[in-house]
């Protein structure tokens, strides 16, 4: 399959667009990772109190892709992308003025919710845009795209912390999410037609709603997806204080290692471009969530044994297999309802965010010390992502195609 465009786009203008808009997720994550102790100290809370901003800001971006999501089928894409971004910038520039951690966590909420557009239209621009593998193929470049931001935030983050406190962290986002608004505004062309949008009520999205709901295999690519994303957001919330505070890595020092990480990340992105031309999505699919079980078993032997190495080298593997599993379980999900793709990509990175939502509490119980807990709750994650695949049965050569959907190319086999 190709990918298609609308006449006068620039897909390479395209990818990096929509590339830039996804990196909304890990800014909002990432960038303050290095500041989470100083915040703890300066709000004079523990660390699972601060560690909750990141889980609200999970929260928020599952319910701004729920909203934006089938917003977007009806008003097409663009709109919705700019409303979210500028609310973003603006909330951002909020965050930096809380004064205590319950106001950080309520506005890391809304600033999660405005953000989760960006998110949930650049996925579904893609499947206006290609189907089946080439989907996939687009998605793996968006993580080139993507994968930069783990890379630049934390060392962005640590940046700016070396010029000013942990304030100008957000600052610096609502600067990021203007500039993003205005590149949307003047690049980002519109992928969805007016006579292909969605002209019904809630009646309509209700309906649809329950649709992807009921139907076993979507919802197991999105658990698949979900559990994935919970293993490494487990990694995300808790690597700061096991490294930092466990390892005695300096704020630089543990930047450069999540940098080395998100490498990673890159390199096996384009990899899977390239495996795609030889294996199916699905076989792509199972070989990275086995590396990913296997990165779990790697880091809790190593936090167990309180080796370094061992660790961090679990923790590559873990962020490598997310190149491997997320683009696969995209384009097989999203393929499956090109009628409603807006709503498709709300549910998946709804469920996706309310499911790791409980990895940073979950990382964050006890004393981190040297990733014990981290690495468990990584493990426990990445299993139940395997798990998910055989108790749904979405494995299977020859899925069928929704019975309310009208006829029409059918998922890849």
């Amino acid at each position: 399959m190709t990918v298609r465009t609308e006449p006068g786009t620039n897909r390479v203008l395209l990818v990096v667009i929509l590339g830039l808009i996804t990196t909304i997720g890990p800014l909002s994550l990432d960038m303050y990772l290095p500041a989470l102790p100083e915040i703890a100290r300066d709000l004079e809370v523990s660390a699972a109190e601060v560690q909750l901003s990141l889980t609200s800001c999970l929260v928020g971006m599952a319910v701004g892709q729920l909203l934006f999501g089938p917003l977007s089928d009806r008003w097409g894409r663009r709109r919705p992308v700019i409303l979210g971004l500028a609310a973003y910038a603006v909330l951002s520039f909020l965050i930096a003025l809380a004064p205590s951690a319950p106001v950080l966590t309520g506005l890391r909420f809304l600033q999660g919710l405005a953000g989760g557009a960006g998110v949930v239209v650049a996925r579904a621009v893609v499947r206006d845009v290609s189907s089946g593998a080439a989907a996939a193929k687009l998605f793996s470049s968006l993580t080139l795209v993507f994968g930069l931001a783990p890379i630049a935030a934390p060392s962005l983050g640590s940046l700016v912390l070396g010029l000013t406190s942990w304030h100008g962290v957000f600052v610096a986002l609502g600067v990021i999410a203007v500039l993003l608004t205005v590149l949307v505004a003047v690049g980002l062309p519109e992928t969805l037609p007016q006579q292909r949008r969605s002209s019904g009520g809630l009646g309509t999205i209700a309906r649809t709603a329950r649709a992807l709901f009921t139907d076993r295999i979507f919802l197991g690519y999105a658990l698949a997806q979900s559990f994935t994303f919970a293993a490494l957001f487990a990694y995300i919330s808790g690597s700061s204080f096991v490294l930092q505070d466990g390892y005695g890595l300096s704020p630089t020092t543990y930047s450069l290692l999540f940098g080395v990480n998100a490498v990673g990340l890159i390199i096996l992105s384009q990899a899977n471009n390239l495996l795609l031309n030889r294996w199916s999505l699905r076989r792509l699919m199972f070989l990275g969530l086995g590396v990913q079980s296997t990165a779990g078993v790697l880091a809790l032997a190593g936090a167990v044994a309180g080796n370094l190495m061992i660790l961090a080298a679990g923790l590559f593997l873990l962020v490598g297999a997310i190149a491997i599993i997320q683009p696969n379980t995209a384009a097989l999900a999203l393929d499956r309802y090109p009628e409603r793709a807006g709503a498709a990509a709300a549910l998946l990175g709804g469920v996706q965010s309310v499911i790791a939502s409980a990895a940073a509490p979950l990382a964050g119980l006890g004393d981190p010390g040297q990733g014990v807990p981290m690495s468990i709750v990584i493990l426990g994650f990445a299993a139940a992502a395997l798990l998910s695949v055989v108790i749904s049965g979405f494995g299977q050569l020859r899925p069928g195609r929704p019975a309310w959907l009208p006829r029409g190319p059918r998922p890849p086999r």
